[in-house]
């Protein structure tokens, strides 16, 4: 009977520890885990390594501290901008806002301003923080000092300029690729291949081929008036007031006018890809868009070597470039999440897992050390050759440039919009009188006729 009693005692002492460990395993497993949702916009190609590095991070980082990302949205940025801006209005049928969404700066004010947004300061020390590029750092600063939109992958502009084309030109005529590194160097380099080009065809006059174009009128001007010392905008709009923004104005007017440089609604890749331009500004998440090959409107085609060189600038003027991409918001919750979301960015944008998430694309890591010592050693690991020559370009700038942040304020998508707009009307037209001038007049007094007045004429209406 003792015996008995003996055995049920210790049968009820190990059912009683196994209860508790269970009870433990419970309170610290699954059931007690942070679930954090994530909505993004990188698809394609990115959406493959975006999810790779989720699933590291969950089955890695995440095993160890209970936190799991779950992605419940991939939309494009525009969508992804809608569906945040209702999500933050209430609006009926939007969805509840997630836990972690990438944002662009534009985006992520509005949120702020409603007091949705964590301050990411609060979840980084200074020292953490200064293991980031600061100008990338700088841009998610959007209210005052607080840090609402951590940097995970930026782009910055570079020069793309097609060799194959480019080397026969300079054979012919003495010109050199280290000629494009001012922007004067790259007009007047437009000028004679639209010199070269006409001569090739002595039966049809002034059908030379365009040259050069950037992709962004607006952010050609911007850092153009920044590398020389003035801002373009003031007061949420365009300021044409001073000499530098003239300047900057004339260059790329001049050269359109002239058929040097492209006036197009499109980006420069789909020129590049018929060769109808032989070097464009554009940015580098733009890569990957520029074809391997040449087709002619002849039908002939040839294979194209891409050269990646910094961002141009004026001569006189500073070496700044734009920098350019969102980012990751952390949405305003419970301590417990905004610590979560914390330890995810700080994995995320560590340099190896960071230079891994943008080594396939046309993106730049956001810490100095990914720049560095990781990117030299990763390099040789690259297929792409396009995306290698764009990472030794970007680290070049890294090293020696300043990066600029593009202004930011309420109607600024509408400001810029209306730029693009009005400056390829006004050169459109200047190009058909100049065109139309030319069959009774020289070239330079064709020009001056087609731009008389122009200018102030653009200016007064801003």
């Amino acid at each position: 009977m003792k015996r008995g009693i003996f055995f049920i005692a210790a049968f009820l002492f190990m059912l009683g520890t196994i209860l508790t460990a269970c009870s433990s395993e419970i309170l610290t497993g699954p059931k007690n885990q942070v679930v954090l949702t994530l909505w993004h916009n990188y698809g394609g190609q990115l959406k493959d390594t975006m999810d790779e590095m989720i699933d590291k991070f969950n089955e890695t980082v995440g095993a160890k501290e209970g936190i799991i990302i779950s992605v419940t949205s991939i939309s494009g940025s525009d969508t992804l901008h809608d569906k945040l801006i209702m999500a933050a209005n209430g609006e009926p049928g939007a969805p509840p806002l997630p836990d972690i969404t990438t944002a662009y700066p534009k985006t992520a004010l509005t949120l702020a301003q409603k007091g949705l947004l964590c301050d990411l300061n609060e979840q980084f020390t200074q020292e953490e923080l200064s293991a980031y590029v600061p100008g990338f750092l700088e841009e998610g600063k959007i209210l005052g000092d607080g840090l609402y939109v951590f940097p995970i992958a930026k782009s910055t502009e570079a020069l793309f300029v097609n060799t194959t084309i480019f080397d026969r030109f300079a054979g012919e005529t003495g010109v050199s690729i280290d000629d494009l590194k001012t922007f004067e160097g790259i007009f007047s380099t437009a000028a004679l291949y639209y010199d070269w080009t006409d001569r090739q065809t002595p039966d049809i006059p002034n059908d030379g081929k365009m040259f050069f174009m950037a992709d962004s009128l607006y952010n050609f001007s911007l850092i153009g008036c920044k590398q020389l010392g003035t801002e373009f905008t003031e007061d949420g709009t365009v300021d044409l007031t001073t000499p530098q923004a003239r300047r900057v104005w004339e260059s790329y007017y001049k050269s359109s006018v002239s058929g040097h440089a492209a006036i197009f609604d499109g980006y420069a890749t789909d020129l590049a890809k018929t060769g109808d331009i032989v070097c464009s500004i554009g940015s580098t998440a733009g890569i990957s868009f520029f074809s391997p090959t040449v087709t002619y409107a002849d039908n002939t085609s040839e294979p194209v070597e891409l050269a990646v060189l910094p961002y141009p600038t004026f001569e006189g003027g500073k070496r700044i470039a734009l920098q350019r991409g969102g980012g990751m918001c952390v949405i305003r919750s419970t301590q417990e999440k905004e610590r979560s979301a914390g330890t995810f960015l700080k994995w995320f944008t560590s340099p190896e897992n960071n230079l891994h998430f943008v080594s396939s694309t046309g993106y730049l890591p956001v810490t100095a050390e990914a720049f560095g010592e990781i990117m030299t050693r990763e390099m040789d690991s690259i297929k792409d050759q396009n995306i290698k020559k764009m990472l030794a370009a970007s680290r070049t700038m890294q090293r020696d440039y300043e990066f600029c942040v593009a202004p930011l304020f309420e109607e600024v998508d509408q400001i810029q919009d209306l730029y693009e707009k009005r400056f390829k009307e006004t050169a459109a037209r200047s190009r058909q009188a100049y065109l139309n001038l030319l069959k009774s007049q020289k070239q330079e007094d064709a020009y001056n006729r087609a731009s008389a007045d122009v200018f102030e004429e653009f200016k007064n209406a801003f």
